[in-house]
């Protein structure tokens, strides 16, 4: 293979290793084979979704809600809603995915490769905008930031300096001010959020992932690899994931109001788009009813196996909310009020 054809930035590599032909997130394994999200962590993770939808259509007063689930892996979360939500609602679920239907999948699941148009209840996103390939810039001694190209076996070179579209999003979200510097343009996953929320007819629509904000960006990026369950080099040859903590303040737009100062919480996004919220995973799901908390030692002897059931339900509550793991994770939730002209 020639130079020419060799070195590529990082966003169409990323793209050919992880969706291209044997891509990493076309095996059938899928996402579950190789690492753990909030998901696969505890069934408390799905129950909350399903409190969040059932609120979504109280909001909207209807029992019946569209749920759509991008980057559903393989149906997981849509397949453990739908049971926790029963009878309660009539959920119209959509499962947004690159890779092949799944055999076995609740036929109520309707698969598909694009967010469906009108969505009226809950659009969620659960470590989707993380695996959106994105281009890497680094600042060179001199200061200049310039493109990161990448080889198929992971070896990487500065390549021309970063203009246009791309210089100004560093600009305004990521600036770069030391040589060394790194960082990765997040402009392809705004603009895919932005396609997502523009689907919503009414509801609500939930980021979640692995985030950092204007105020703490990482001095050198995020990019990493991963591969049965291990952190590893990043190599875009389809055999390990590809992935970089997400921007979630640039793709809710949240550059006006407390969101300017790196802050989480309520924030007005800016022009034309919906109004936006961004919080911990530890405060969004103890919105919904999912305590780490431990049960009092007295109900072990008034109901032993109640408490080892409560017990149990803690410790996975624990995992989801805590500190340094899943509960640093950001949710980004963006409103859709019926009636709202878009």
């Amino acid at each position: 293979m020639d130079e020419t054809c060799q070195w590529q930035g990082w966003r169409e590599a990323t793209e050919r290793a992880l969706y291209g032909p044997r891509g990493f997130y076309l095996r059938p394994e899928g996402p579950a084979g190789h690492f753990r999200t909030s998901v696969h962590a505890s069934p408390l993770f799905a129950a909350a979704v399903a409190r969040l939808l059932g609120e979504v259509a109280e909001e909207l007063g209807t029992d019946a809600v569209d749920l759509v689930d991008v980057g559903a892996g393989r149906g997981e979360l849509l397949t453990a809603v739908l049971a926790a939500v029963g009878s309660s609602l009539t959920v119209r679920a959509y499962a947004v995915e690159r890779a092949a239907r799944p055999a076995g999948l609740d036929p109520r699941v309707e698969w598909t490769d694009r967010v469906p148009r009108g969505v009226r209840g809950l659009l969620f996103a659960n470590e989707w905008l993380d695996n959106v390939p994105v281009d890497v810039a680094e600042a060179d001694a001199e200061g200049t930031v310039r493109y990161v190209e990448v080889a198929p076996d992971g070896t990487e070179r500065l390549g021309a300096p970063v203009t246009g579209p791309d210089a100004d999003w560093l600009a305004r979200w990521w600036p770069l001010r030391e040589p060394g510097a790194r960082a990765e343009i997040g402009r392809p996953r705004d603009a895919a959020w932005a396609a997502a929320v523009a689907r919503l007819a009414a509801g609500r629509a939930v980021a979640v992932d692995y985030a950092h904000v204007r105020a703490s960006r990482p001095p050198f990026g995020t990019l990493t690899g991963f591969r049965a369950g291990r952190e590893v080099p990043p190599v875009p040859d389809g055999g390990c994931d590809v992935t970089a903590h997400v921007a979630l303040d640039a793709c809710g737009g949240l550059a006006a109001g407390p969101g300017d100062r790196g802050e989480t919480g309520a924030a007005q996004a800016g022009p034309g788009l919906p109004r936006a919220e961004l919080v911990t995973q530890r405060e969004a799901l103890g919105r919904l009813g999912v305590s780490g908390e431990r049960p009092p030692l007295a109900l072990a002897s008034t109901d032993p196996a109640g408490y080892v059931r409560a017990l149990a339900s803690a410790g996975e509550a624990a995992e989801l909310t805590a500190r340094g793991g899943l509960g640093d994770f950001l949710w980004l939730t963006q409103r859709v009020p019926a009636g709202t002209a878009r």
